[in-house]
């Protein structure tokens, strides 16, 4: 598993057709497996969509989202970088 580079800020995935059907792109792999395997769930937000984590490496804290509301599922996962003060202001759960 690649860990997030301590230059990365933002990740974000997309959908792709094969034949028929949509597809996740290998950054909406990488967004799945990050969160599954390695980055720390701290909490969510209100509505349930959007989720912090953190880096147990660097300590620094990733909001999962899905901006494309309008699509199936919230579309695409955006994989994204919040500051100390952008967290705590968001979500409850940091002090």
């Amino acid at each position: 598993m690649m860990k997030l580079k301590p230059n990365e800020i933002e990740l974000r995935g997309n959908w792709e057709f094969v034949g028929n059907s949509m597809k996740a792109d290998n950054i909406s792999e990488r967004i799945e497996n990050l969160i599954s395997s390695y980055l720390i769930e701290i909490s969510e937000d209100e509505s349930g969509w959007n989720k912090l984590y953190q880096d147990p490496e660097d300590e620094r804290y990733w909001e999962l989202s899905y901006p494309e509301s309008e699509m199936h599922s919230g579309g695409a996962p955006l994989l994204k970088n919040l500051s100390l003060h952008e967290a705590k202001e968001k979500y409850q759960a940091i002090k």
